[in-house]
């Protein structure tokens, strides 16, 4: 399904002309190597420049379509017309000579092997350039001898012939799609994603760009060891899950794109989701960008265009029209040594996607401070309340970040991680501090958690009318702190930070030093604030009609956390009302 997904995405772009034909590939191309039609080499052109990256300037090199590379491995292997210092040249900086020399003779033979016949001039300058030149004299020739160091740094070399890319030259770009397609040699079998019999990839293409992954690129697909193989395909890679040529090459030259765009994908701790519309129209995924990037979910307008898909009508985005019932798919790809892990592939309408992230903002809707003026939270704001700020590494949970958003994406069918709830509550008893977002997670977690049945204390707000027990006891512990902070102002350590961890896990050892604690300190209150304390610990005191429980499970410290979290906001908001008469 992923492939033939990515290979129905190719096809929609290629009639765009977006993306090439099979047989052709972006590469990252730094020299240009001018000849003359005596196959001189008269000049060595720079094709990097210059961008802002980091509010740093770097050069990085020319983004080119050339004849698609082949994938190697531990063996010799030489491209045509665009290769690095070891193959065209000869010379590098590995220190090893012998092999870089055969590197040359490789490139050497399959430039002949396709160009040996072809009389345009462009052809007969690089076969004589190749026939000419001396590996061992490269370093002393006067036009390289300027620009060596950067040369054999590892950039690609194309070559130009009067000022045009030998392998933009229309008689040459036929050879080499006559090259590429040439099956006399192929292996055929029925290709699992066309269905139909055509040459086998046996090697399948490099997806480039995955942070973490090798920067040379990594397979998506691949068989290299004996768990792996079957049917007698021992040793012969592709043939174990026969792939055609064609989509081989057309997944893969969709996947590159999808990554090197940047309105079609996002990073979600080491996660990588790209995503796009079945038909290849960029605005759906420019949409998801933006709403789904940091920082962004608060605009209106984004919020606005969510409820409308979410309802099912059809609405236009940067003037461009955006409908619910158009097929969208997100892949979650991690990197795993030379191989990439898929986290998660989702394949739904555009509306049902939109309603599934509706349902969730609505899950996290949480009273929020007065000094927070966001009205949504990001996944990115989810995942850093899960780390500790103060340390070197504030990375979330790899693994964790990717469960997060397959359950955003697929709805309330699919619970949240179980490690987001419980990082939040590690952080919670290392910090005795619960945030809006903190808080916002605890609410969610649990409503979706289909074994917790009191989904009334579940609310937005305080709820003054719940009698569960856990609940009623974060409100008291909120009040008793109030009480403290009333009866001792500018106290260094109050019963939060002494107690809170242990209130939470097992009441029945802390709340009767607690309550103890609190008669102490309504004897320092004027006769007002006492009657006003000891109502409020009256009316939750009349609620418990049980003893305090000896320990609280995982969920219920979750629903103590909120109660708290719901009294101390209730207290600013009648501060703000009262404030507001």
């Amino acid at each position: 399904m992923i492939l033939q997904a990515l290979v129905e995405l190719y096809e929609a772009l290629a009639v765009k002309g977006i993306l090439e034909q099979p047989g052709w590939s972006s590469a990252k191309v730094a020299w240009g190597l001018e000849l003359d039609e005596t196959g001189r080499l008269l000049y060595c052109l720079p094709l990097q420049r210059e961008i802002v990256k980091n509010k740093k300037v770097v050069t990085v090199a020319r983004e080119m379509k050339v004849p698609t590379p082949v994938k190697r491995t531990v063996g010799i292997e030489a491209n045509f017309l665009c290769d690095n210092s070891s193959y065209v040249l000869g010379v590098d900086v590995k220190g090893k000579p012998e092999r870089t020399l055969r590197c040359f003779g490789a490139f050497k033979d399959k430039q002949h092997r396709l160009l040996d016949g072809c009389s345009h001039p462009a052809a007969v300058a690089l076969l004589r350039f190749l026939d000419d030149w001396k590996p061992d004299a490269a370093l002393q020739q006067p036009v390289l001898k300027e620009h060596v160091d950067d040369i054999i740094k590892g950039g690609n070399l194309v070559f130009v012939y009067e000022g045009a890319f030998v392998h933009d030259i229309p008689e040459i770009r036929s050879i080499w799609q006559a090259a590429y397609s040439d099956e006399e040699n192929a292996v055929y079998r029925q290709c699992l994603v066309t269905g139909k019999t055509a040459p086998v990839q046996i090697l399948h293409p490099s997806i480039k760009g995955i942070p973490g992954a090798q920067s040379s690129g990594a397979s998506l697909v691949s068989f290299n060891a004996p768990s792996a193989e079957s049917y007698g395909c021992d040793e012969s890679q592709g043939l174990n899950a026969p792939v055609s040529t064609y989509a081989a090459f057309a997944y893969g030259a969709a996947l590159n794109y999808l990554i090197s765009s940047e309105k079609h994908h996002l990073r979600i701790g080491d996660t990588t989701a790209v995503f796009w519309a079945e038909d290849g129209q960029e605005v759906y995924a420019e949409y998801l960008h933006d709403m789904m990037g940091s920082n962004n979910m608060d605009d209106g307008s984004l919020l606005g265009t969510l409820n409308a898909i979410a309802d099912g009508k059809n609405i236009a985005w940067n003037n461009l029209p955006l409908e619910a019932s158009n097929r969208f798919y997100i892949l979650g790809l991690a990197p795993n040594a030379a191989r990439l892990s898929v986290r998660f592939f989702l394949c739904n309408t555009f509306g049902e996607l939109m309603r599934n992230i509706q349902v969730h903002q609505t899950a996290l809707d949480i009273v929020k401070p007065l000094y927070d003026h966001w009205n949504e939270l990001s996944v990115w704001w989810l995942l850093n309340e899960t780390v500790n700020q103060n340390s070197r590494d504030k990375q979330p949970h790899p693994q964790m970040a990717g469960d997060l958003m397959r359950a955003i994406l697929q709805g309330e069918a699919v619970p949240y991680p179980t490690t987001l709830f419980s990082q939040v509550q590690l952080r919670i008893r290392a910090e005795r501090k619960i945030s809006r977002g903190r808080a916002a997670i605890i609410k969610a977690f649990l409503w979706r958690n289909k074994s917790f049945l009191h989904k009334e204390v579940l609310t937005v707000q305080l709820n003054e009318e719940t009698n569960y027990l856990p609940y009623l006891l974060g409100r008291l512990f909120s009040i008793l702190e109030n009480l403290q902070e009333k009866a001792n102002p500018g106290i260094n350590a109050t019963i939060r930070d002494r107690y809170f961890n242990s209130a939470t896990a097992t009441p029945a050892i802390v709340f009767p030093t607690l309550i103890r604690l609190a008669q102490a300190h309504l004897k320092k209150l004027s006769a007002g604030d006492k009657t006003y304390f000891d109502r409020q610990i009256r009316k939750i005191m009349e609620k418990i009609s049980e003893s305090y429980p000896a320990r609280l499970s995982l969920h219920d410290q979750g629903v103590f956390q909120l109660g708290y979290y719901h009294q101390t906001q209730s207290r600013f908001i009648k501060k703000e009302e009262k404030e507001n008469v």
